[in-house]
C-alpha cells in the first residue's frame, strides 16, 4: 500500500511540476524522470544529524544569550531543553537542527513573554537594565570593546564550543540611543538663476512657441493666420511626432495625425511646407499603427513573434530618430526638414510596408489565424520581385523569425507526435472523444485545415498531408513501443532551414519562395521517409499485415473450398430439412472447427453472428439465398491491423462472402436434387428435354458466375492489391490500396449502388434455381410414390404440406420425404409441366437483362471483363 500510495504521489509530482498532457505519461522522457525521482526519494541516500553537534550549537547559543545580556532567553532555552529529555525520541537532533537553522537573529528578536509558561528566573526581581539606559560614553568600560561582535575563534577558552557555535550567526548588537530628527534639506542657492540671467531666462520663455503670448499679431485681411517659427523647433517637433510624443504642431485624432496650420516657416511657402508636413504625417499615421497593434495582445505564437519583430525595428526606428536629434546638438550642424524627409523615407520603408500589411490583416486575424504569414511571405514576394532588395531582406528576416517560430508546433508534432494544446492555430487538433486504438489512425487527430484552407499557410500546402501522416505515424509507433532510439532519425526544422535564415539567403539567386518551399519538403520527406519506413517493418513483421490479409481471404473470399465446403454443406443440410440453422454458437463451434486446418489462423478470432430470424418463418425463409444475410462471419483483427483494414472494408468483405454464399446455396440444392431424385419421374420426352436443358442451363449460370468472381475478379484485385502494398510509401498509402482494392471488388461483384439491378437479377435467378430443385423434388416424391403405390406416405406429406399433423415420427423411416416435408409447392392450382414452363420463361427473362446490363456497365466504365462475362452468359441463348 506505502509503494502503491508513493508511486501514485510520484507521477502527480511528475505532470503537476513538468506540465505534462494525459497523452504524455507513458513517454520514455516521463519514465526516466520518474527513475531519478524515485532514486532520490530511496530511503538511506541522505546521512542523519550529528546529535552533538546540535547539542554543542544550543550550548554556544546559551553562551551568546549570556554575553549579550540576555540572561532571561538562556535561562528559558536551557529550562526546555532539561525538560525535553523527559521524552527521548530518535527524531529529536534533526528537529532541533531546523528549529536552529531556521532561527533570525534570536538575540534581538526574541522575547521572553511571547513563550507560553513564564520562566521563574532568580532576575524576575531584580531591575533590569537596559542598553539603552547606559551612558556609552561616561561608562566605565566605555573604552574597551565590550559591543564589539563576539569572538568563538581558536582564542576560545572554550574550543569545542567555539568551533561549533563559529557556524550560528551572531548578528552585530549595537546600543539603541535615541534618534536626532532628520534636518530639513536646504536646497543651496547656487542651483538657481541669479538675477543677472535674465535675459537666458527670457529667451527660454520665447523659445516655448506653443504659448498664445509668443504668437506675433496678424493684421486683418491676410488669408491665414500663422505662427511663425523656425526651423529646428519644426524638425524636433516632426521628430517627436515620429517617436509617438504628444507635440504641439500634430495633433493625433481617431487614429489620424492632422497638423496645426497656425505654424509656418519664414522662408517657405504655406503650399510647399504643407506637402512636405503630409508626408510626414502620413508617415507617423503608419508608424503609430504599428505602435498599436505591437501593443495589442496576441494569443498565436508566431503572431507573439511577430509583435515582437515590430517592436524591435520600431526601437532601431527611433534609435535612428534620437540620433538625428544628437546631431542637431553639435556644432555647426544643419537643420533641413528635406534632408530629414529622405532620411526617414529610407529608414521607415519597411515600417510602412508593415503597417500596410496590418491594415489587411486586423478585419480577419480572428478568423484567419494564418493570414499574417501569408501576407508577410507575399510582400517578401513582392519586394524581391520588384528588386526593392533592403526592403525584401528586412521583410525576410521578420517573416523567417515568424516561421521558425510556427515551426516549433511542426517539429514537436513530427518528432513525438504531440499537439502543444497552446497553439490554437497549429493545423493538427487532438480528437479527445475517442480513445479506441482500433481508430487511432482514422479518429484520434483531425486535420484542421478551415474554410478553404485558412489554417494552413498557403506555401506549405503540398506538404502539410505528410506531415500529418508523419505524427500520426509516430502516435502509431509510441502504442507499439517501437519508437526510434536513435535521435538522429529526426531531421530537426532548425538544421534544414539553416540556408533560409543565414543572410546568404537574400544573396542567392533562387527566389526566396523556392528556398523556403525547398527547405520545408526536403524537412518533410526526410522525416516521412525514416518515420514510415519504420512503421511499414513493424506492420509487416511484428503486426503481420500480410498474413492477415491471406487470412481474411480465406474467410470472406473462399480461397479455400475444401474448408467452406464443410461449412455449407451443414448449413444447407439443415436449411433443407427445416431445422435451426442460424444458431450462431452452432456456426462459431463448425467454423473454427473447420478451420482448423490453417496453421496461421488464430481460431480464438473466428466468431459467427446471426440475427436469429430463422425462428419466426422457417418453411418460406429457407427457399430464399437472401436469408444468408443473416448470418455474417467476424475475424477480430487486432487494433494495428484493424487501423488498416477498417470497419467498413470488414462489412464490404461480408458483403462479397454472402454474395458467393449464395451462389454456392443455389449451386447445391440443384446439384443435391439431381443427386437424390434423378429424372425418372418424368416420362414425358419433352417434359425431359426441358428439364435437362434448364437443369444444364442454370448449372453453366451458376459456375458461369463463380468463376467469373474467383477465377477472374477476386484473383486478378488480389494481384493489383499486392503490387499497390508492395510499392505503398505510408500507411495511408496502405488503407488507400486495399480501400481501392475493396471498392474494385464491390463493383465488379455487382454490390455497388449503380449495379444494384443487375444484382438483385442474379439475386432472382439464384432463388429461381432453388424453386427448380424444389419443383424436381415434390414432383420426382409424388411421382415415386404412386409407383410404389403407397397412397398413405403420399397422403401424410399432403397433410403435412397444407398445415395438418406436423409429427415426423415416421422420419427415421421415411428420410427421403424429409426434405420435401418443408416444401410448400402444390401442383393441384398449376400442373407440373405448365410450372416448369414458367421457370424456362422467367430463365430467360433475366438472362436477357443480366447480359444486357452487364454491356451496358462495359460501355460505360469499359471494363473487358463486363463484355467477356455478357458473352458467356449469352452462349446459349436462342434455347
Amino acid at each position: 500500500m506505502v509503494l502503491a500510495a508513493l508511486g501514485s504521489a510520484i507521477d502527480e509530482l511528475i505532470t503537476t511540476v513538468a506540465k505534462l498532457t494525459p497523452e504524455q505519461k507513458q513517454s520514455p522522457r516521463v519514465q526516466s524522470l520518474k527513475r531519478r525521482v524515485e532514486a532520490a526519494l530511496r530511503p538511506g541516500t541522505h546521512g542523519r544529524i550529528n546529535q552533538f553537534a546540535v547539542a554543542r550549537q544550543l550550548e554556544g547559543l546559551q553562551e551568546k544569550f549570556q554575553v549579550l545580556d540576555r540572561e532571561e532567553l538562556a535561562v528559558a532555552l536551557r529550562s526546555r531543553l532539561a525538560e525535553l529529555e523527559g521524552y527521548p525520541n530518535a527524531w529529536h537532533p534533526e528537529i532541533l537542527s531546523l528549529l536552529v537553522q531556521l532561527s533570525d537573529r534570536p538575540a534581538q528578536l526574541s522575547k521572553i513573554d511571547r513563550l507560553e509558561t513564564p520562566v521563574n528566573s532568580n532576575l524576575a526581581g531584580d531591575e533590569s537594565l537596559s542598553c539603552a539606559e547606559l551612558d556609552l560614553h561616561g561608562a566605565a568600560f566605555s573604552d574597551q570593546d565590550i559591543w564589539d561582535p563576539v569572538d568563538f575563534g581558536p582564542g576560545s577558552s572554550d574550543d569545542d564550543i567555539s568551533s561549533v557555535t563559529s557556524g550560528v550567526s551572531i548578528p552585530r548588537v549595537k546600543p539603541q540611543t535615541p534618534s536626532t530628527p532628520e534636518q530639513e534639506y536646504v536646497i543651496p542657492d547656487d542651483v538657481f538663476v541669479s538675477g543677472e540671467e535674465e535675459k537666458l531666462i527670457a529667451s527660454l520663455e520665447k523659445a516655448q512657441f506653443w504659448k498664445p503670448e509668443n504668437h506675433p499679431h496678424i493684421p486683418r485681411g491676410k488669408e491665414e493666420a500663422s505662427c511663425v517659427i523656425s526651423e529646428l523647433q519644426l524638425t524636433r517637433e516632426t521628430i517627436f511626432m515620429l517617436q509617438g510624443l504628444p507635440t504641439s504642431i500634430f495633433w493625433r485624432l481617431d487614429n489620424c495625425i492632422e497638423i496645426d496650420r497656425r505654424y509656418t516657416l519664414a522662408h517657405a511657402s504655406h503650399t510647399a511646407l504643407s506637402s512636405l508636413l503630409k508626408y510626414f504625417t502620413e508617415v507617423g499615421t503608419n508608424i503609430d499603427t504599428l505602435r498599436r497593434f505591437s501593443g495589442s495582445p496576441q494569443s498565436i505564437p508566431y503572431m507573439q513573434t511577430f509583435c515582437r519583430g515590430i517592436e524591435e525595428r520600431l526601437r532601431e526606428f527611433d534609435g535612428f530618430l534620437s540620433q538625428i536629434q544628437c546631431n542637431y546638438l553639435s556644432a555647426g550642424s544643419i537643420i533641413s526638414l528635406l534632408q530629414l524627409m529622405d532620411d526617414v523615407r529610407q529608414r521607415s520603408h519597411h515600417l510602412v510596408l508593415l503597417s500596410d500589411l496590418i491594415y489587411k490583416l486586423e478585419p480577419h486575424s480572428t478568423d484567419q489565424p494564418m493570414r499574417c504569414l501569408n501576407l508577410l511571405y507575399n510582400s517578401v514576394c513582392m519586394m524581391e520581385a520588384l528588386g526593392d532588395e533592403s526592403a525584401s531582406r528586412a521583410l525576410g528576416k521578420l517573416f523567417c523569425t515568424c516561421f521558425k517560430t510556427y515551426t516549433r508546433s511542426i517539429q514537436l508534432w513530427m518528432e513525438t507526435g504531440q499537439v502543444d494544446p497552446f497553439d490554437t492555430a497549429f493545423f493538427v487538433k487532438l480528437n479527445s472523444e475517442n480513445g479506441d486504438l482500433r481508430r487511432l489512425w482514422h479518429d484520434w487527430y483531425v486535420l484542421d485545415e478551415g474554410i478553404q484552407r485558412q489554417n494552413i499557410p498557403q506555401f506549405l500546402e503540398p506538404g502539410v498531408h505528410k506531415v500529418f501522416t508523419i505524427g500520426k505515424s509516430m502516435v502509431f509507433l509510441c502504442n507499439l513501443n517501437a519508437l526510434p532510439d536513435r535521435p538522429e532519425t529526426f531531421t530537426r526544422v532548425d538544421a534544414i532551414f539553416d540556408d533560409v535564415y543565414s543572410e546568404s539567403t537574400f544573396t542567392s539567386s533562387l527566389p526566396f519562395s523556392a528556398l523556403v518551399e525547398s527547405a520545408f519538403d526536403r524537412l518533410v520527406d526526410v522525416n516521412h521517409s525514416a518515420i514510415a519506413g519504420l512503421l511499414r517493418t513493424e506492420l509487416d513483421e511484428q503486426c503481420g499485415l500480410w498474413r492477415y490479409l491471406t487470412v481474411l481471404q480465406h474467410v470472406y473470399l473462399g480461397q479455400d473450398l475444401s474448408i467452406l465446403g464443410i461449412i455449407d454443406a451443414k448449413i444447407f443440410e439443415l436449411m433443407d430439412r427445416g431445422r435451426s440453422w442460424d444458431d450462431k454458437f452452432l456456426l462459431t463451434e463448425l467454423t473454427r472447427s473447420a478451420f482448423s486446418a490453417m496453421p496461421t489462423m488464430d481460431l480464438s478470432r473466428l466468431v459467427v453472428r446471426s440475427d436469429g430470424s430463422s425462428s419466426s418463418d422457417p418453411q418460406n425463409l429457407t427457399r430464399t439465398v437472401t436469408v444468408l444475410g443473416t448470418i455474417s462471419i467476424d475475424y477480430v483483427l487486432p487494433w494495428p491491423i484493424a487501423n488498416i483494414i477498417t470497419q467498413d472494408a470488414i462489412h464490404s468483405y461480408r458483403r462479397v462472402s454472402t454474395f458467393l454464399m449464395q451462389i454456392r446455396r443455389a449451386k447445391y440444392a440443384i446439384v443435391r436434387q439431381h443427386m437424390r431424385d434423378g429424372y425418372s419421374a418424368v416420362a414425358d420426352d419433352r417434359d425431359r428435354t426441358l428439364v435437362h436443358g434448364l437443369h444444364h442451363s442454370l448449372l453453366w449460370f451458376l459456375d458461369t458466375i463463380y468463376a467469373h468472381l474467383t477465377y477472374l475478379v477476386i484473383s486478378t484485385a488480389n494481384q493489383s492489391l499486392h503490387q499497390a502494398l508492395s510499392s505503398a510509401d505510408d500507411v495511408d498509402a496502405i488503407i488507400a490500396a486495399h480501400q481501392s482494392y475493396m471498392s474494385s471488388l464491390e463493383d465488379q461483384c455487382f454490390l455497388s449502388e449503380n449495379l444494384s439491378p443487375i444484382h438483385d437479377a442474379i439475386i432472382n435467378l439464384l432463388d429461381l434455381c432453388i424453386h427448380f430443385a424444389d419443383l424436381q423434388t415434390v414432383h420426382a416424391a409424388e411421382e415415386g410414390v404412386f409407383e410404389q403405390g403407397d397412397a398413405s406416405i403420399l397422403n401424410t406429406l399432403r397433410r403435412k404440406k397444407n398445415g395438418g399433423d406436423n409429427s415426423d415420427s415416421d422420419s427415421d423411416d421415411n428420410d427421403d420425404f424429409e426434405h420435401e416435408q418443408t416444401l410448400t409447392i402444390s401442383f393441384r392450382d398449376s400442373p407440373y409441366d405448365r410450372q416448369m414452363q414458367n421457370v424456362k420463361h422467367q430463365f430467360d427473362h433475366l438472362m436477357s437483362f443480366v447480359a444486357d446490363g452487364l454491356k451496358g456497365v462495359a460501355r460505360a466504365d469499359g471494363l473487358p471483363s463486363w463484355n467477356i462475362l455478357a458473352d458467356r452468359l449469352e452462349w446459349r441463348k436462342g434455347w
